[in-house]
C-alpha cells in the first residue's frame, strides 16, 4: 500500500499555539484544566480547559470556531511548501458542534440556519487559504478528529489526493456544557481517567491540524499506516458494555498494519474518565491482548476537546514517537476498571516505533489508527 506521511502538525490550545510548546508542557506535567467561574457557560464554578476570553473574539467575518481553525492551519502550512490551490490538495474539517453557539446569541432565521451550517464554515476557511477543491467535513461525534485522519489516509491511498490538511476545532459554550451536564457526565475536579475514583469528564477548547502527504518530507519519519472504524449500535449515549466493537476496530487496524500485540509500544486511549467509557476501553484493550502495553489518556491535560480531541491526541502521540517519550495519565492513581491494563502513571523514556490511537463517541462510534516511525 502507498505510504502516507505526517509532514506537519499544529496544536492550538490553552497550553500554547504550537505543537512543540504543548508537548514541552505535557512533559513537565502542566495541565490546562482549571476551575473557572464563567457564568456565560455555567452558573456555578466548573473545571475545564478554556482559552482566555481575549484570545479569540468574534469579528464580522469569522467566528471564534473559524478563527481557531485558521490559526492552527496557518501554523501547520508554514512548515511545508504545499500549494493549497492545487487540485490534488484537500482540506478536511472535523468538528462536533461548529458554530452551534450562535443559537445562544442570535435570532433563529434562515440566515442563521445557513451561517451555522458546517459547510459554511468550511467554505470560509478554505477561501481564506485559497483552496480550490471543495472542502470535506467529518462530523461523527468524538471520533471526528481521528476519523478525519483515517479518511485522509484512505483518499491518498486511492490516488485521489497527494496532500490533505486535516483540521479540527470546537469551543465550549453554555449549549455544549449543558448537554454534557444533562448526562451527569462532568467532574467537579480535574478528571481521573481509568482511576477508581473517577467521576466524569472535563471539557476543553482547542484546535489541531495534521498534514498528510504521499510525498515524504526530508525529516518526516512518521506514517499513518492503518485505521478502522466501527459502531456499537448499543445506545445513543452509552458505549458497548463488552467493548467488542472497539476490539474489532483495533484488530482490523493491527491486521492491516501487519502488527501483533507485541509490536504496540503504547496506546493513546480516548480515556474520558467516565465510568462506562473507561470500562469499555479497558475491555477492548484486554481483548486485543494489549494488557501490557502502556496506556495513556490526555484528558487531564486538555479536557475533552470534542472534534479536535482525536487530532490533538494523535499529534502528541506522533511527538511521543519522535522523542521516545510516553506522557503519563494525569489524575490516575489506582486502577478502577475490571481489566488490569497498564495505565501509564509516570513518564516513560524508551525506544518507540508503533502507537495505537483509539477514540469513541456518542452513538457508539469507534475509531482506531496506528502511527509508526520508520
Amino acid at each position: 500500500m502507498k505510504d502516507v506521511f505526517i509532514v506537519a502538525d499544529n496544536i492550538t490550545s490553552p497550553l500554547g499555539n504550537r505543537t512543540s510548546e504543548n508537548f514541552s508542557k505535557l512533559v513537565k506535567g502542566i495541565s490546562a484544566v482549571k476551575q473557572h467561574n464563567n457564568k456565560k457557560i455555567n452558573n456555578e464554578p466548573f473545571f475545564a480547559a478554556l482559552f482566555d476570553e481575549s484570545a479569540f473574539k468574534t469579528n464580522e467575518r469569522y467566528t471564534k470556531f473559524e478563527q481557531l481553525l485558521i490559526s492552527s492551519i496557518d501554523d501547520a502550512l508554514q512548515q511545508t511548501h504545499i500549494d493549497v490551490s492545487n487540485q490534488k490538495t484537500l482540506l478536511i474539517i472535523s468538528t462536533t458542534k461548529g458554530n452551534i453557539s450562535l443559537l445562544e446569541t442570535e435570532e433563529y432565521n434562515d440566515a442563521l440556519k445557513q451561517r451555522i451550517a458546517l459547510h459554511t464554515s468550511a467554505k470560509l476557511v478554505a477561501e481564506h487559504f485559497g483552496f480550490t477543491d471543495q472542502p470535506l467535513i467529518v462530523s461523527n461525534a468524538c471520533i471526528s478528529g481521528l476519523l478525519g485522519i483515517i479518511t485522509a489516509m484512505r483518499l491518498i491511498r486511492a490516488n485521489q489526493y497527494e496532500n490533505i490538511i486535516v483540521a479540527g476545532a470546537d469551543e465550549i459554550t453554555k449549549f455544549v456544557f449543558s448537554g454534557f451536564q444533562s448526562f451527569q457526565a462532568l467532574s467537579n475536579e480535574i478528571c481521573k481517567p481509568f482511576d477508581k475514583k473517577r467521576t466524569g469528564i472535563n471539557l476543553g477548547e482547542g484546535a489541531a491540524t495534521v498534514i498528510l502527504s504521499a510525498n515524504k518530507k526530508n525529516d518526516s519519519n512518521i506514517k499513518v499506516v492503518s485505521g478502522s472504524v466501527s459502531n456499537d449500535a448499543n445506545h445513543i449515549s452509552g458505549p458497548s458494555r463488552t467493548g467488542n466493537e472497539l476490539f474489532q476496530c483495533i484488530g482490523i487496524a493491527m491486521n492491516n498494519a501487519a502488527l501483533t500485540a507485541d509490536n504496540i509500544d503504547f496506546i493513546s486511549a480516548h480515556g474520558t474518565a467516565t465510568l462506562y467509557n473507561d470500562e469499555m476501553e479497558a475491555k477492548a484493550i484486554a481483548s486485543a491482548k494489549l494488557e501490557s502495553s502502556p496506556v495513556n489518556s490526555l484528558k487531564g491535560y486538555y479536557g475533552h476537546t470534542l472534534g479536535a480531541a482525536g487530532l490533538v491526541e494523535s499529534i502528541i502521540s506522533i511527538q511521543s514517537l519522535k522523542q521516545n517519550i510516553v506522557i503519563p495519565t494525569k489524575g490516575f492513581e489506582e486502577i478502577g476498571v475490571s481489566k488490569q491494563i497498564n495505565i501509564c502513571s509516570e513518564i516513560i523514556h524508551a525506544p518507540l516505533q508503533h502507537c495505537l490511537k483509539t477514540a469513541s463517541g456518542f452513538g457508539g462510534c469507534n475509531a482506531a489508527a496506528i502511527f509508526s516511525k520508520q
